[in-house]
């Protein structure tokens, strides 16, 4: 046995994951990865960077391994954040192994013991996942199964407490099912028509161990629901480039801050629709939700304490100035939401695609509230705290929360020079978004040119512009703000970007943000970037405005900073 095989073996020994027997026949893989975004940060009073922090250096870092084999699989994860990055949570800071877990497999059945994450269907009534750059973390600690041993069928059962930051849920525990059948594994007509066909049905339970809420002024106390159940069902067809989907939701009582401690049900209700063949690509996408916020501690705020995601239907935009005003999906008031885009390939040498061909895609997104009837009967001061709630009738919507249509052009202009050109429309309803403020309208420009000077050298180039106009609320908000000392950026912005990369070991970036008409404040940025093997490593100075960063509905709050900062990557 050679020395990596009897060091790996040391490892895993406790594990059963490797003889020096039989090495061949139970071969053990490694992986593993470390992170670590190391921040020296800076007091700048003109952008609002003015916090003092406990540490001169705030990082955050993580280190995985991974041990797997034919039959058992092992990894763990060691988290340092004692004095995290700014924009996070508080309870985020902390330092351990909050993600351990053994595997086993054995022809079809796969067995695990420790942190998991698992999601049914779109996540409706379960998502746990890990979001780095949100701060999310909210595996299950537990045991799951899932069997694979039925042509046709899977089938997952799981049990455990959920991860809030550094607390575990002991007392509020989370149980839940899932069953997924393929047909076309059944029926030999279905395989002979090219035709997919599947059908889901899960079972989510919540036990949270019950908590003190009494009606604002009184002393009456809320009787809380120990358990909570949640079910979905969809069913999915597939048939050449038609793609079609239909999900549903339920979930039970569940009074929470997110729904002014209310007794109504949840639901959430989703479409999609979709078409693609070369060249060719469309998609049609509607959800309804109401009340679905569904977490493990109905008293507690934060991006990991939910057990379940609802799809913002939103286009995740890239550059910059697209970025600014993102969409956070609304989980109590509930929304409507509706999502189309198109894409088409103008083919070479036709009139539009030219010499090389041309890329078009358009997408356009509509999110609206719910329209809420009816103030329900109750003593204490107009709250509608303790009953069922406002009533929605379903079809009615309410005012726009947001709006995005953009247009997006590719377009190679000779074998070296490719140009993209984007134009957006954004409406963005603050006061519905983050309660406060009026509505901003927005159009924004962008040109983003790359040439591709040979093999090893590309140099790029951006340049955006918004134009922004805000309602009468919004300008009463930004006068009261400035009346209060504060003097936030607003009005026009102007975003400038050059790259250049010696593929594939280095790239320096220079980008500055300018907020034109506004406060005039200057958001520079530079950056080094190197890559050699495994290892990958950024230096970056400059400035962060505040705002929000955002991914697939869910938002964390980022403020204004400064600083010199260090991101390392490594994977094993």
């Amino acid at each position: 046995m050679n020395l990596r095989h009897a060091l790996i073996c040391a490892t895993a020994a406790g594990l059963g994951l490797c003889t020096t027997s039989a090495p061949a026949q139970n071969k053990v893989a490694v992986h593993g990865s470390v992170q670590a975004d190391i921040l020296f940060p800076e007091k700048d009073k003109a952008i609002g960077a003015v916090e003092d922090y406990d540490s001169p250096i705030l990082f955050n870092t993580y280190a995985d391994v991974t041990l797997a084999s034919k039959y058992v699989d092992a990894g763990l994860r060691f988290e340092f954040m004692k004095w995290p990055l700014p924009g996070y949570d508080p309870d985020f800071a902390g330092w351990g192994f909050p993600n351990i877990y053994v595997k086993g497999k054995l022809k079809g059945v796969e067995l695990t013991a420790g942190n998991f994450y698992e999601q049914f269907g779109a996540g409706f009534i379960l998502r746990t996942y890990e979001d780095r750059s949100l701060g999310i973390d909210n595996s299950i600690l537990g045991g799951r199964i899932k069997v694979n041993a039925i042509k046709g069928l899977s089938i997952t059962a799981l049990g455990g407490i959920q991860r809030v930051f550094w607390d575990w849920n002991r007392h509020n525990q989370v149980y839940g099912a899932n069953v997924e059948g393929y047909f076309q594994d059944w029926f030999q007509g279905l395989r002979d028509r090219d035709v997919s066909l599947m059908a889901g049905l899960s079972w989510v339970m919540k036990h949270e161990q019950e908590e003190n809420a009494t009606l604002a002024g009184t002393d009456y106390r809320l009787h809380l629901p120990k358990e909570v159940n949640a079910v979905d069902a969809r069913i999915g067809f597939n048939k050449g480039g038609w793609n079609v989907q239909a999900e549903y939701a339920w979930k039970g009582q569940d009074p929470s801050f997110d729904n002014d401690y209310t007794y109504n049900h949840g639901q959430a209700i989703m479409l999609t629709g979709s078409y693609s063949r070369k060249g060719l690509s469309a998609t049609l996408q509607a959800k309804r939700s109401q009340n679905m916020s569904y977490r493990t501690q109905r008293m507690r705020d934060g991006l990991p304490a939910f057990i379940n995601y609802m799809p913002a239907f939103t286009y995740q935009h890239t550059y910059a100035l697209p970025a600014i005003y993102p969409y956070a999906t609304q989980y109590g008031p509930g929304e409507w939401a509706f999502n189309g885009s198109f894409g088409y390939t103008f083919p070479r040498k036709s009139p539009l695609g030219g010499k090389y061909g041309t890329s078009l895609t358009l997408n356009l997104s509509y999110i609206s509230g719910l329209v809420h009837e009816g103030d329900p009967k109750n003593p204490i001061n107009g709250s509608i705290m303790g009953t069922d709630g406002y009533k929605s009738p379903f079809w009615k919507m309410g005012h726009g929360n947001y709006w995005d249509f953009n247009l997006m052009l590719e377009k190679r202009l000779s074998r070296p020079v490719t140009m993209q050109f984007m134009y957006m429309n954004q409406m963005y309803n603050r006061k519905a978004i983050e309660n406060e403020g009026g509505k901003l309208y927005n159009n924004i420009f962008v040109v983003d040119t790359k040439w591709k000077i040979n093999r090893s050298f590309v140099l790029r180039g951006e340049l955006q512009y918004m134009f922004s106009n805000q309602d009468n609320a919004e300008k009463d908000f930004i006068a009261q703000e400035r009346a209060n000392g504060k003097n936030p950026d607003r009005k026009d912005w102007f975003y400038g970007l050059v790259e250049f990369s010696w593929t594939p070991y280095l790239m320096f970036s220079a980008s500055d943000m300018i907020n034109v008409g506004g406060t005039g404040n200057n958001y520079y940025m530079f950056g080094l970037t190197g890559t050699y093997r495994s290892n990958r490593l950024m230096l970056s100075y400059g400035r962060t405005r505040e705002g929000f960063d955002c991914s697939g509905g869910m938002c964390r709050y980022v403020p204004a900073t400064k600083g010199f900062k260090i991101s390392y990557s490594y994977n094993l």
